[in-house]
C-alpha cells in the first residue's frame, strides 16, 4: 500500500516534469489498481483481466497526470478510467455481437 504523503509528493515531483518521479507513480499504485480491477472485473461473463485493465487504465491516464493533485484525486481519476475502459470493453463485445 503507497503511503499517502509518498504518492502525493511524487505527484508533485511528476507535475514538475520530472520522469523518473511519473514512472514511479506507476511502480507505486500499480498492486492497488489490480486490486480494484479484480473486484471491478469479477463480474459474471467478465472477460477483460485485471492486468489488461490496469494497463488500458493508466494509457488513458498517463498523459493526463499533471493534471492530478494527490493521492485521493489519482484514485478518484484512476477509478473513472477504469470504469471507462470496462464500459468501452463491454459497448465492443456487444458491437460484435451484432
Amino acid at each position: 500500500m503507497v503511503q499517502k504523503g509518498e504518492l502525493t509528493g511524487l505527484l508533485r515531483q511528476a507535475r514538475a516534469g520530472d520522469r523518473a518521479a511519473h514512472a514511479r507513480v506507476f511502480e507505486q499504485v500499480y498492486d492497488e489498481l489490480r486490486a480494484a480491477a479484480r473486484r471491478i472485473g469479477s463480474g459474471p461473463g467478465a472477460t477483460l483481466q485485471p492486468t489488461a485493465l490496469v494497463h488500458e487504465a493508466w494509457l488513458k491516464l498517463a498523459p493526463h497526470l499533471d493534471a492530478v493533485h494527490d493521492r485521493v484525486h489519482f484514485f478518484a481519476v484512476a477509478s473513472l478510467a477504469m470504469r471507462q475502459v470496462v464500459a468501452n470493453h463491454a459497448r465492443a463485445a456487444r458491437s460484435e455481437k451484432r
